[in-house]
């Protein structure tokens, strides 16, 4: 009896180990934020927290959710400001804070800048988006950001991590899928 089972454990256990090993590392799941008008796919279930910041001299509740794969951060954070025009000063002072985080430089930067009519309304639209390489503790990290203001809600859409660990489809599927309503 042991020699028949002896075969079906060990085959057992080379099956299980091969499927590990094609498990996928991105488990991309739909999130729609409950506070703020976003939705997006995230490689893995997300977390989220609220903190106050200081955004050039105006301080506003920013929630972030956010989830990690191997050390690379994909996440969107939300806050609303009080005034329009200030929502989109804090777009220079979200990007700049992100830099800093990473004692980046900037790869590459494009600003956009749209209105939107909705018949009896209309939204002002501005966003800017970065590539950025940096350091922290040592490492080579690498930020892909957009940076959104909609009206008085503000968005710094972000993935960050170290160089060597981030896939480049994973960004795009992660910043294609963000969509503010």
């Amino acid at each position: 009896m042991l020699k028949k089972s002896l075969p079906t454990l060990l085959g057992a256990t080379l099956a299980a180990c091969l499927f590990a090993a094609c498990s996928p590392k991105f488990d991309w799941r739909d999130y729609r934020s409950p506070d703020a008008s976003f939705s997006a796919l995230f490689p893995a279930k997300p977390a989220s927290f609220t903190r106050t910041v200081d955004l050039d001299g105006v301080s506003v509740n920013m929630t972030m959710t956010a989830a990690e794969v191997d050390g690379t951060t994909f996440a969107v954070g939300s806050a609303e400001m009080a005034d329009p025009l200030k929502a989109q000063a804090a777009l220079l002072a979200m990007k700049t804070a992100m830099v800093k985080n990473i004692g980046g430089t900037i790869k590459s930067e494009k600003a956009v800048s749209a209105a939107s009519s909705n018949g009896a309304t209309s939204k002002q639209k501005a966003s800017i988006e970065v590539e950025a390489s940096g350091m922290q503790n040592g490492t080579p990290m690498l930020l892909e950001g957009r940076f959104v203001a909609q009206d008085k809600r503000i968005y710094q859409i972000i993935v960050l991590g170290k160089e060597k660990h981030i896939v480049r489809d994973s960004v795009d599927t992660f910043m294609s899928s963000v969509k503010l309503n």
